[in-house]
């Protein structure tokens, strides 16, 4: 039966499965998320599951809810979109273990009940025939929120960001 632990955390029967985003920072290393809830919103609003508060991220950016055998992702009408293998979300998407999911200039792989049990980083997407002059903004915004995460207050949120980390990608639980 489901039901909440005595410290609050969510027991795995609860949620069916055991689901994390292992979040790939750029120095190589990874930081495991677990996905708190059978529903987690992401965005950089507070009250949200995991807070990202980084200016491509939308207030309320995208939800993955677990269903006990899968996983989906819903885009929330969030401005920068939400990719799941490198394709922009349209809608809600299912997604398997070792799928890459991109939110913002973050990219995580999708773990489900320990499998992919070796993370490894997505295959770079096929550049295009054109470059668009949008994705060159875009770059051009992602390079230099480097410097903009020193004021980052996400103390109330289940998922807070380490405000030492200047790439702010090491996530930790709170």
């Amino acid at each position: 039966m489901a039901g909440v632990g005595v410290s609050g955390e969510l027991s795995v029967e609860a949620s069916q499965m055991e689901a994390n985003l292992v979040l790939l920072k750029k120095d190589g290393s990874q930081k495991t998320v677990p996905l708190p809830s059978s529903v987690t919103v992401i965005g950089r609003r507070h009250g949200c599951d995991l807070l990202i508060q980084l200016p491509t991220i939308s207030r309320r950016h995208c939800e993955i809810s677990q269903n006990g055998e899968f996983l989906k992702v819903r885009d929330l009408d969030s401005t920068w979109g939400t990719f799941v293998n490198g394709q922009r979300v349209k809608g809600e998407k299912a997604i398997k273990a070792g799928d890459s999911v991109r939110i913002g200039p973050l990219t995580f792989v999708c773990q489900i009940g320990g499998k992919p049990e070796k993370i490894t980083p997505p295959r770079p997407a096929k550049p295009a025939a054109k470059a668009k002059p949008a994705k060159a903004a875009v770059d051009d915004l992602t390079e230099g929120l480097e410097d903009s995460f020193a004021d980052l207050d996400a103390s109330d949120s289940v998922i807070a960001f380490d405000e030492s980390d200047s790439d702010l990608e090491d996530l930790s639980a709170v």
